[in-house]
């Protein structure tokens, strides 16, 4: 097959167009295209009063031309060296986690998989009752339990890296019941209504290919020597055991802070990354759509629009927003009592009439205060307490922004961040009309955008206790869905090499 770039449709165009247009560009006759497939589709959206929706396009001709031929993204799985009697274990069943274990799995592994926290369907029902009466379960919640923090997003499946891998990822959540459009939508999304379910039937191959997945497994310590894994030490429901094992994937997430103390304690050789720190900010999705598409109705057809914009300050801070939620909304996302967290989520459909996204500041390693590997935990709880103490628990301080100074708002955020927002929304609102309204409405606090520590490991995966490969956000190495899943293929490679 070849491979075509820029053929462009007028947005109320039938997509069953694309082969004669393929055919013009080419200077070729329609029945010279055979099969065709979308590769990507993107809008453009420039020109308010002309956008369009722009195809990569990969065909078969009756004809030979001088074009590309369409890339070979089939995934290729290394060639295996591991015994095959010996189990790998793989801590955490977030994005990471589970896709080493499908890796493994499918290779002929039989990993066994220890997940803190609860199954998709158990852990949706903490959830929701955490929501509605501010029960926490400090092991199932919105970042704990299978599926890992993004079951309860957006099911963004966008990711800044270029590699080979994600084609992987995308085709298996497809096989598992995601809608098409993932394989080739510039920006895809799964929803967290679909995503639920998607968990669940990877699980149900992992375990039907061998592999094991224990739920309220909390792994509490390290069994190692002369630097080398021999071994877990397991917490389930209460009762602790051991469990033998020199190949251990440690994809933890960016929230286990327990873990990440023990990991500590242990020698694991650890330090501090640098992180964000800010607020959700909600506006009507009516707004968002006129801002990016001239005419609001215009998303009937292309989809609810989101937007992605920053501004650098004059001290030099980064502003941002993060994680945009189309037609999503706001919820708790807390793991620990007495702390508050928000994080934005949304259905498949977008439908929810509200955008909403992370309002960032970069957080340095200097702001943390202290040289210790895990001071930036410390640094993100500081700030959590606060939005609990200054929301009277389980709720969000919130203010509209021409409310922001001096609000409890502002009060749980430190003062360069807020100082940063300040000087960033005039110029934020003029890239985005709109997005500096007085009616904006702010919610704190936003901590949990990426890892604030990083596991360090060397060029096999592997850290200084050899036999226990850190990865995925929590190792500090990925930043979403699609790049955690894709470092959880690469550890899974490295295992059985």
């Amino acid at each position: 097959m070849y491979r075509i770039h820029e053929i462009k449709l007028k947005i109320d165009e039938d997509v069953n167009r694309i082969p004669a247009k393929v055919a013009e560009k080419l200077k070729l006759k329609s029945s010279d295209i055979k099969k065709w497939k979308i590769a990507r589709e993107s809008v453009d959206a420039r020109d308010k009063g002309n956008i369009r929706l722009v195809y990569s396009v990969d065909f078969e001709c009756s004809k030979k031309l001088n074009l590309p031929d369409a890339p070979d993204t089939s995934y290729h799985f290394p060639e295996g060296k591991y015994p095959k009697d010996k189990r790998p274990v793989i801590v955490g069943f977030g994005p990471c986690g589970m896709f080493a274990a499908l890796t493994l799995a499918q290779a002929g592994y039989s990993p066994i998989v220890l997940e803190r926290g609860k199954s998709a369907d158990q852990r949706a029902e903490d959830v929701e009752r955490f929501w509605r009466e501010g029960i926490l379960d400090e092991e199932s919640n919105v970042q704990f339990g299978e599926g890992g923090a993004g079951t309860f997003s957006d099911g963004k499946l966008t990711t800044g890296t270029k590699d080979k891998r994600i084609r992987k990822v995308l085709e298996e959540f497809h096989r598992f019941g995601a809608p098409d459009d993932i394989l080739y939508k510039q920006k895809p999304h799964i929803g967290t209504d679909i995503l639920r379910k998607l968990v669940i039937a990877i699980r149900e191959e992992i375990i039907s290919l061998g592999g094991e997945v224990r739920f309220s497994s909390r792994v509490t310590d390290i069994i190692s020597k002369e630097d080398k894994l021999t071994g877990l030490k397991v917490n389930h429901n209460g009762k602790e055991y051991e469990i033998d094992c020199d190949r251990a994937i440690f994809a933890i997430g960016h929230s286990a802070r327990d873990t990440f103390r023990m990991m500590y304690d242990r020698g694991l050789n650890m330090e501090q990354k640098p992180f964000s720190i800010g607020v959700r900010i909600e506006h009507p999705q009516e707004m968002i759509d006129k801002a990016q598409y001239g005419d609001p109705k215009l998303a009937n057809r292309l989809g609810a629009a989101d937007y992605k914009i920053n501004y650098r300050t004059s001290s030099g801070r980064g502003v941002y927003t993060f994680c945009m939620c189309p037609g999503g909304t706001v919820v708790m996302a807390s793991s620990s009592k007495g702390q508050v967290v928000t994080n934005g989520m949304s259905l498949r459909a977008r439908d929810s009439g509200l955008a909403n996204s992370a309002l960032l500041v970069d957080v340095r390693t200097e702001d943390f205060g202290s040289e210790h590997p895990l001071a930036g935990v410390t640094f993100q709880e500081k700030y959590e307490k606060k939005a609990y103490e200054l929301g009277g628990g389980y709720n969000f301080p919130t203010c509209k922004w021409k409310d922001f100074e001096g609000s409890d708002v502002a009060a749980c955020l430190p003062k360069f961040a807020k100082e940063a927002m300040k000087e960033a929304m005039p110029h934020l609102g003029r890239k985005l009309k709109g997005f500096n309204s007085p009616e904006a409405l702010l919610r704190a606090v936003e901590t949990r955008s990426s890892s604030p520590v990083r596991t360090i490991r060397d060029k096999d995966m592997q850290s200084n206790i050899k036999g226990l490969y850190p990865a995925g956000e929590g190792a500090g190495y990925a930043g979403g869905i699609v790049s955690a899943a894709v470092d959880g293929i690469k550890a899974a490679e490295k295992v059985m090499e």
